[in-house]
């Protein structure tokens, strides 16, 4: 989906969706995908984004329960049979509700590979305005508790595709505050990044204050439009994992929280997050400044020396 003759699409309404999956269901929450995308598409949206593992639900209770005590293998079991094949037919609904709404989607998902008894990764996929699969990328590195759930990542390095207004990127969660993944994105010289962040992390933990500070991050040395997607703590998954009242109590604040947002350049929140529980944050956005903010700090390019590296690859090369 390259821009043609050169044109590039500069004014555009970026979508951050805010909302939970139905949970460990993977028909119900494609549903509710497709719907949100044909909701963005009707407000005139250009790009949505979804939150981490959305179809059928991240996989939350490996950062409150035991992992080798019951209910988690048991929920583990109930994941891998809701988890998506790629292509399927869930992802060809998406491509539909792509394609009737002309939006650009990056949804996460739990992806089940073919012919396996156990292996699931923790993906984002990116679908065109015609309802093409154009990408799928793989979380590099699972983080903490995923690791007994999802297997790394096998799908590379690349983390963006071309689209009608340039370059749209993703990352997943801790990913984005990768300073090498950042790097490796910039040279794909991003214009909309989307961030899919899950519902909560561990007790003590801050979704809130990562989102913020990464996405910051990101939008300062990209110079580039950040959607945050973060996932809201459904009523349905307190009960799947809730084992008892100190667990339940900080899953019921998490699930208070309200933390999509969308970031421009330099680190400005633009919109978001929404008062409702459930929802879309919008904002409308021009893309041509962009150019003018490279003149002084082009970190993909005369800003770098890519050489600084040189080091570090030596003990490769012996």
């Amino acid at each position: 989906m390259a821009f043609s003759d050169g044109v590039r699409k500069t004014k555009l309404k970026l979508a951050a969706v805010q909302a939970a999956p139905v949970f460990l269901n993977k028909s119900a929450t494609t549903a509710k995908v497709c719907q949100l995308i044909r909701e963005a598409g009707t407000e005139g949206a250009d790009v949505v984004g979804f939150p981490e593992g959305f179809i059928p639900g991240h996989p939350g209770w490996v950062e409150v329960l035991p992992l080798s005590a019951e209910p988690a293998p048991s929920l583990f079991l109930e994941l891998f049979r809701e988890a998506v094949e790629v292509p399927g037919p869930e992802t060809d609904a998406i491509g539909a509700a792509c394609r009737e709404a002309n939006v650009m989607a990056v949804v996460g998902i739990n992806e089940r590979r073919p012919n396996t008894t156990g292996t699931l990764y923790n993906t984002q996929l990116f679908f065109g305005r015609d309802g093409a699969l154009l990408h799928k990328h793989q979380k590099y590195v699972p983080t903490v508790g995923e690791r007994i759930v999802h297997a790394p990542g096998q799908t590379g390095s690349k983390a963006s595709v071309v689209a009608d207004f340039g370059t749209l990127s993703g990352l997943i969660c801790g990913e984005n505050g990768n300073p090498l993944a950042q790097y490796s994105l910039s040279l794909d010289y991003p214009v909309v990044h989307v961030a899919s962040w899950p519902p909560h992390f561990c007790p003590g933990s801050d979704v809130q204050g990562a989102v913020a500070t990464y996405s910051r991050s990101l939008a300062s040395a990209l110079m580039c439009f950040v959607i945050n997607s973060v996932a809201v703590v459904g009523q349905d998954a307190i009960e799947k994992y809730g084992a008892d009242s100190a667990i339940v109590g900080f899953l019921q604040a998490e699930r208070k929280k309200r933390r999509s947002t969308i970031v421009g350049p330099g680190g400005v929140v633009l919109a978001g997050p929404l008062e409702e529980e459930e929802g879309i944050v919008y904002a409308e956005v021009d893309t041509e400044g962009l150019v003018k903010l490279k003149y002084g700090l082009d970190y993909a390019g005369h800003y770098n020396r890519p050489e600084i590296f040189a080091h570090h690859f030596e003990r490769f090369l012996k």
